[in-house]
């Protein structure tokens, strides 16, 4: 019998999160910095609307593009922050998460064959989209010496005839590392002059640490040609009720929905309706979450840093991501002999893109003594390793 399994699915490399989770869930006394979600519970407002929704009754489906609320609590909520204006019937999509979001936008704009910039470091399922679509990733590196900020010069190095996107990922998971305005002014300038669409997954938005985040499609001409990616899931801690959003252009979200149609019936009804509730009356729940990620950014940082793997100071998102080339090991060795002598789990940089080798990503989305805890194996594992 033949192999049914499509070439293109066979080629996709496995996620380079997943080897050390399964190590560690079948190991006892494991401190886990490496799951890239809130350990905030839903607050409890948010959590009553699912709930009332369900018990109103409305467990079917809502209209395709998400309810009409929630469309109009997103372009209220996207103009209340950057003074944006997206029509909520037109311009506003809900999905099931960033991750459909980005397939629906990859899919919308990239025939077989063309090339995306996907700028690296970034989160592992990024290339792989591109490459289910048909395109062809192409990488982008930066790196902690410019603070992983992307440059035009790098883009304009990697840009063929083929290039049709860039997509890019700020706040950054993994470094933590946000866009600059003159660096973002710099994608901005690459778009426009060779023609292209700009991908911009902007989930942690609302995450950053002292400064403001700058949505791309705010900069001079990059309205008509951003797709912007965001959700419910970090800000909001709501990363099971699966409610992300799209805002683009008409003549893009056309497209967007199009497919939509075809591929979701609707996002989940009573994560929706949780949505609408925190939208709404959850701003005071996100700035509480993102104060006390900022002391637990300080203490990991610091940390890191005293225990000699030095970590660049991260501005936005949860993630710290140290360098520990010191240790002569591998990010992958460090990862796997951490996890087994010291029972600590981080990820490996490498994970993430070529950019990331040679780091580890430690999520501080955990509690103040289990970063504590994680740092004092970190130590006596370091001083065992010389």
């Amino acid at each position: 019998m033949r192999n049914f399994v499509a070439t293109k699915i066979q080629e996709l490399r496995p996620s380079g999160i997943r080897k050390y989770f399964d190590i560690a869930a079948t190991m006892d006394d494991v401190v886990t910095l490496g799951i890239g979600e809130p350990n905030f519970v839903t607050p409890n407002h948010i959590m009553d609307a699912g709930i009332d929704s369900m018990r109103r009754g409305e467990t079917g489906y809502t209209a395709n593009a998400g309810l009409i609320e929630l469309r109009r609590a997103i372009s209220d909520y996207v103009h209340r922050l950057y003074r944006l204006n997206y029509d909520p019937k037109t311009e506003v999509l809900v999905t099931v998460g960033v991750s459909e979001g980005l397939w629906l936008a990859l899919k919308a704009v990239v025939e077989p064959g063309d090339e995306v910039l996907v700028v690296e470091p970034c989160f592992v399922s990024n290339a792989a989209a591109v490459e289910m679509v048909g395109g062809v990733p192409v990488p982008v590196h930066t790196s902690v010496e410019h603070e992983f900020q992307v440059t035009s010069e790098a883009l304009e190095q990697v840009i063929t005839p083929r290039t049709k996107a860039i997509l890019i990922s700020y706040p950054n998971n993994p470094t933590g590392a946000v866009l600059t305005c003159e660096h973002m002014q710099q994608v901005a300038a690459i778009a426009e002059k060779y023609d292209l669409v700009v991908i911009s997954d902007e989930i942690y938005e609302r995450l950053v640490y002292g400064i403001d985040h700058i949505n791309f499609a705010t900069l001079p001409g990059m309205y008509e040609r951003t797709i912007v990616l965001s959700g419910m899931s970090k800000a909001f801690a709501m990363t099971g009720w699966r409610i992300g959003y799209v805002t683009a252009p008409h003549y893009l979200m056309e497209a967007i929905f199009k497919l939509h149609q075809y591929l979701i019936m609707s996002a989940p009804t009573m994560g929706q309706r949780a949505a609408l509730e925190a939208l709404e009356h959850g701003e005071d729940d996100v700035q509480h979450m993102q104060s006390q990620y900022d002391r637990r950014r300080k203490l990991i940082v610091d940390g890191f840093n005293q225990i000699g793997l030095t970590c660049f100071e991260p501005r936005g998102a949860f993630y710290a991501f140290p360098d520990i080339r010191v240790t002569g090991m591998t990010d992958e060795e460090f990862c796997e002999r951490l996890l087994l002598d010291a029972r600590v789990a981080v990820v490996p940089g490498s994970a993430f893109g070529a950019s990331g080798a040679g780091f580890i990503r430690a999520s501080y989305a955990n509690s103040d003594e289990n970063i504590e805890r994680a740092l004092e194996r970190m130590h006596r594992f370091m001083l065992q390793h010389g």
